[in-house]
């Protein structure tokens, strides 16, 4: 679409007529996702729609620093629970406690953390009571 608008026609019928004839070369034909109905046509209108499309494509997250590490600390005692062996829970608890002890010394930007360093032992009574067994 190189042609410029002339003067005496008018913008919408000389915006007609550039598709029309983009649409008889065929430059539409070949487009990602033709013939099929649009992404998220029924959801309701965001201004930030295209923001937060990005952000989900390229896997960015939104959350401050402390509520990111809130999040990762409530999925690591979850994996803890769940793990297979003692060992790794207790791998799993080491980890995400030195993430804590870190952002404790050195807060980042954002609300306080909240969280303190999970106690091992009352992590594997918790696992142990949720198999059942008792066994390690």
């Amino acid at each position: 679409m190189t042609d410029r608008k002339p003067r005496v026609s008018d913008f919408e019928s000389w915006a007609d007529k550039q598709i029309r004839e983009a649409e008889e070369r065929g430059d539409f034909r070949d487009l990602p996702g033709f013939g099929r109905p649009l992404a998220g046509i029924d959801r309701p209108y965001d201004a930030d729609w295209w923001v937060k499309e990005k952000m989900r494509r390229e896997n960015i997250s939104f959350l401050p620093p402390t509520l990111a590490l809130r999040k990762e600390a409530e999925d690591a005692l979850a994996a803890a629970v769940a793990a297979r062996s003692e060992e790794e829970a207790r791998r799993i608890v080491r980890e995400i406690n030195d993430k804590i002890a870190a952002s404790l010394r050195r807060p980042p930007p954002g609300p306080p953390l909240g969280l303190l360093p999970f106690v091992i032992d009352d992590v594997l009574a918790a696992r142990r009571e949720k198999r059942g067994d008792g066994r390690p």
